[in-house]
């Protein structure tokens, strides 16, 4: 693969990066953050202010014509989808016994052909594969089918959508996966899948004389393909972590919509990986486009590292709607689906958490909880489900349902994993994550000025050092502990009199990865003392395990 399309697949295809163009509604969702969507798809509290730091027989008949309509029915089903099922063995499961429904329709504009082949859908998802031929070898640029949304003739289905395609050097075509959460209420209906357009990318670089060394905000002018400026500053987290806060400002917005600018650092010509996974797309003070970006220390040495802003620019765009009307059929899974009620403790004693229902279908196991929490979330990190000493790897997935306290964890059933009512089936939750709001009590900032002062403090028996300063006029805040069970402070705010002055956040931590150190920027602070409170904070417990039983004896 070439490094145009890698990085291009890192952004499209890919969970490397987690793109929240409505940042306020999806913050809380980052753990979610699984397939990239063709709506760009990846808890608040104590006020809307509040951020959480922490988004797989054919018949012969003896009749010639039989024959020949039965041969494109088995083909479709049957087609070469590569590795793009890979993470989809419920997908799979339900191809290789032929319960896909064959589509075989095919629109074609300015010499790129879009494809459906087979559809699934049963009580838990519907699953669209299709193709796209783009008229050869794809060149220096990756195509994206955007915007696909599947509804019913009255307009029915759900924002829960993605699609993706993978580049097939065989077949020299792309090929792709739609899925949704909604599946119609009968057997069949009719529906129409749209594609908003057809796009093809190319990945461009700007080179930047980045200091990481320097704590101050570093401004590079870009002025080409909508792009007017670009902004890094680097926090640089003990010898752990190295922390690149950038912003984009846009001339244009429809560069915004797609350019996802972010940080490349090449070593000897090669390019360094990311530490961990970047957080993009939550609008700055201004409205710029901010992104969080991590490396190791150890591996971008200052002499021998160079920067690049990697941003992607629209080379070709064909327009649609590009809309498919069939009739989608759920019969074939029908007869193979178990739902099965459920009202089980997350654990002994708890009242907040409550297992609901579990649904088995041909291509998946899902299981909805309901969580009473003030903050609505299962403490537990990683999921699993085992099924006669099968164990099958899951996860939580919020379904944008309009009951926010709901939670459903989904599992992708294997090919040859039977199911009945009898199986003994056990959900095992790991490694807890409790959020406690009991330290309510002010630390007080005393002669605030641009040189680093720290302050020790216990929170719920761990200590917690409090660093603050300022940086030009902006005040930071920045907590951690070097005990990794102390999870980190969520956010921070001051009070001047009745007034509350909340804290922006800078670093995103992510539940269950060890990691503590967090930092909070006041814009524009005014004085030299301040009573600092934190909404609150959570602790981990990585060895903790959870068994319920859902099914069998």
């Amino acid at each position: 693969m070439d490094r145009t399309e890698a990085q291009l697949k890192r952004r499209l295809n890919e969970d490397q990066e987690l793109i929240y163009p409505d940042f306020e509604q999806m913050w809380g969702r980052i753990e979610q953050a699984g397939y990239a969507s063709s709506k760009n798809s990846s808890r608040a509290g104590a006020g809307s202010a509040v951020r959480h730091r922490n988004w797989r027989k054919v018949t012969v008949i003896a009749s010639f014509s039989v024959v020949l309509m039965a041969v494109p029915v088995y083909a479709a089903v049957q087609y070469d989808w590569g590795s793009l099922l890979n993470d989809r063995s419920g997908v799979e499961a339900a191809l290789s016994q032929n319960l896909g429904q064959p589509l075989g329709q095919t629109i074609t504009k300015d010499g790129v052909t879009l494809t459906l082949h087979t559809a699934l859908s049963d009580e838990n998802r519907t699953v669209i594969l299709y193709s796209l031929d783009v008229g050869g070898d794809k060149g220096n640029v990756i195509w994206d089918v955007n915007g696909m949304s599947l509804k019913d003739a009255n307009g029915n289905g759900n924002d829960m959508e993605s699609n993706y395609q993978q580049w097939d050097e065989t077949t020299k075509r792309y090929n792709g996966y739609f899925e949704t959460d909604w599946s119609p209420d009968q057997e069949t209906v009719k529906v129409s899948l749209t594609a908003k357009g057809i796009q093809s990318y190319s990945q461009q670089e700007v080179d930047l004389k980045l200091d990481t060394e320097s704590p101050e905000r570093q401004s590079f002018p870009v002025n080409q393909d909508g792009l007017e400026s670009f902004s890094v500053q680097p926090f640089k987290q003990d010898n752990e972590r190295l922390m690149l806060s950038t912003g984009t400002v846009f001339s244009d917005p429809e560069a915004r919509k797609l350019a996802s600018p972010q940080i490349m650092a090449y070593r000897d010509g090669q390019l360094v990986k990311k530490s961990q996974g970047s957080v993009m797309g939550k609008p700055g003070d201004n409205g710029e486009y901010t992104s969080l970006e991590y490396y190791k220390p150890a591996d971008v040495p200052k002499d021998e590292t160079t920067y690049k802003l990697s941003y992607t620019k629209l080379e070709r765009n064909i327009d649609g709607p590009w809309t498919f009307d069939f009739e989608l059929s759920k019969k074939q899974m029908a007869g193979a689906t178990m739902k099965t009620a459920l009202n089980l403790p997350l654990e002994a004693g708890d009242s907040l958490n409550t297992i609901e229902q579990m649904v088995v279908t041909p291509t998946q196991i899902r299981v909805t909880a309901r969580s009473q929490d003030k903050f609505p979330q299962l403490p537990y990190v990683n999921y699993a489900l085992e099924v006669n000493g099968q164990k099958l790897e899951g996860g939580l997935w919020y379904t944008g349902s309009k009951d926010p306290k709901q939670v459903t964890l989904r599992f992708e059933r294997p090919a040859d994993l039977e199911i009945t009512k009898d199986t003994q089936i056990t959900l095992v939750g790991k490694y807890k994550v409790t959020l406690h709001e009991d330290d309510k009590a002010p630390l007080e900032l005393k002669n605030i000025s641009s040189e680093k002062q720290t302050l020790i403090r216990q929170t719920g028996g761990y200590p917690v050092q409090w660093t603050y300063y300022l940086q030009g006029t902006d005040l930071y805040v920045e907590t951690k502990s070097d005990d990794p069970n102390f999870g980190g402070v969520n956010q921070t705010y001051i009070r001047k009199g009745k007034d509350r002055l909340i804290g922006s956040i800078v670093t995103t931590n992510f539940r269950g990865e060890g990691k503590n150190h967090s930092i909070d920027k006041y814009k524009d602070f005014k004085g030299t003392e301040a009573s600092i409170y934190m909404f609150y904070y959570t602790t981990n417990e990585p060895d903790k395990e959870t068994r319920v039983q859902l099914q069998g004896q």
